[in-house]
């Protein structure tokens, strides 16, 4: 399973993620997808950590925290569903979120 992280900085580099996250176990993966036209980040990315409790742990820790000057929105990743209009999205995860406010 994945984690979702979206409101990210455009500013956002994998290391400076996988920085944040390794504060709550090991991460085994980090995403941050590319849009072909201007070359940046999308603004969102998908974390993969070695287990379920850590993935859980960043979650509960990071959703809604604030950093690099935006709130993020962290949960976890669901598979992207067949059928139907996907809007133009690629990618294989969608995601989103809410909840309080923290400040990482």
């Amino acid at each position: 399973m994945s984690i979702y992280v979206g409101n990210l900085s455009y500013e956002v580099k994998e290391d400076d993620l996988r920085h944040v996250f390794a504060e709550y176990g090991t991460v085994k993966n980090v995403q941050l997808p590319i849009d072909r036209e201007t070359g940046r980040v999308r603004g969102f990315g998908f974390v993969e950590m070695e287990s379920d409790a850590e993935e859980t742990a960043a979650i509960e820790a990071l959703d809604n925290a604030e950093w690099m000057g935006r709130s993020l929105k962290v949960n976890k990743a669901k598979p992207k569903t067949d059928g139907g209009s996907s809007g133009g999205r690629r990618g294989n995860y969608s995601g989103g979120g809410g909840g309080g406010s923290r400040r990482y």
